[in-house]
């Protein structure tokens, strides 16, 4: 007897669509059950408003959530940098699947480097963190806020409308793009967001067999990292719309650095951490390690410095799609 197909739900945009159909192959190949990907529209696909003003955290999950109690999808995907901290009632944390590149990426004409632009060029990012990053960097260029998908932001910069963007690595590989890139950020240089790169893989938490089926796509390294780097963010009280970058890595000890950023990228505090050398890829020490290195942060003042940023960007206008 031939085993059900399964729907997976999935964002509509081109890149969200790239995606699902990789963790659909991963999930046939593992399980031989076949898959259909059923598209599900979020108010962040429609709404050209800053996400903080649409809901901020989760507005990219909540229609793909509701699909799935609602029995339109039995597994849903996300970006796990979109994916609130805080559990969601009757759905399960299925698979995280090996993560992607987690740098971002910046998108120049003319294959310029961050350095080659002149002063005043301008950048376009939807996020504050990127573009807290990019000010540090080079203080004399002008973030402007900018929404709409990957194909989009790259005719702006194609047009003329734009100098740059800043995206990331991993959404550009997805689709095919990542022939635009002109320059890759490393950690050092731009921390990631929370859980940039990776995947979320979700479905209804009573289907325990399905869910142990999809456990077998996760890779447990990246599950403990971004684990830490996600409980960091729960401890800050904070959600993915923040400037808050952090990135973890490694085994033999999981090692964390994070940072809260202000919207000029002129004060910033930085924090770092280590699980015990013997945990391995302990979920236990992950959730221990993104506390502590939050609380270190809490202590220097990230609080004040992330709400100082967010009233400073409350009433700066995006460019339309």
């Amino acid at each position: 007897m031939n085993a059900p197909t399964l729907r997976l739900g999935s964002r509509r945009s081109p890149m969200a669509m790239a995606r699902s159909g990789r963790v659909a192959g991963v999930i046939t190949a593992r399980t031989g059950r076949p898959v259909d990907a059923v598209g599900v529209t979020t108010p962040g696909d429609v709404s050209p408003a800053q996400l903080d003003r649409i809901g901020g955290n989760g507005v990219f999950v909540g229609a793909l959530r509701e699909a799935l109690p609602g029995d339109e999808v039995d597994v849903a995907v996300h970006s796990l940098k979109d994916l609130p901290t805080g559990p969601a009632a009757g759905i399960a944390l299925a698979a995280v699947p090996p993560r992607e590149d987690p740098r971002d990426a910046l998108v120049a004409r003319d294959g310029a480097k961050l350095a080659d632009l002149p002063p005043g060029a301008t950048i376009g990012t939807g996020s504050p963190r990127r573009a807290a990053q990019v000010l540090r960097l080079r203080g004399d260029l002008r973030c402007v806020p900018i929404r709409g998908n990957a194909g989009t932001r790259l005719g702006k910069v194609n047009s003329g409308e734009l100098d740059a963007v800043v995206l990331a690595r991993a959404g550009l590989d997805r689709i095919g793009r990542a022939d635009a890139v002109t320059q890759v950020f490393e950690p050092d240089e731009m921390l990631p967001a929370p859980g940039q790169g990776a995947l979320a893989v979700e479905c209804r938490a009573d289907e325990l067999e399905l869910a142990l089926l999809l456990g077998a796509l996760t890779c447990p390294a990246d599950l403990a990292a971004v684990t830490a780097e996600r409980s960091l963010l729960q401890a800050l009280g904070t959600g993915c719309t923040a400037p808050v970058g952090a990135y973890a890595a490694g085994t033999r000890p999981l090692r964390m650095r994070a940072a809260v950023f202000g919207a000029d990228g002129r004060r910033v505090l930085r924090a770092h951490g280590a699980a015990p050398r013997d945990s391995a890829a302990c979920l236990t020490e992950a959730l221990r390690l993104g506390r502590e290195v939050a609380a270190e942060l809490l202590r220097a003042g990230a609080r004040d410095l992330m709400e100082v940023t967010a009233s400073g960007l409350c009433d700066t206008p995006a460019l339309r799609w």
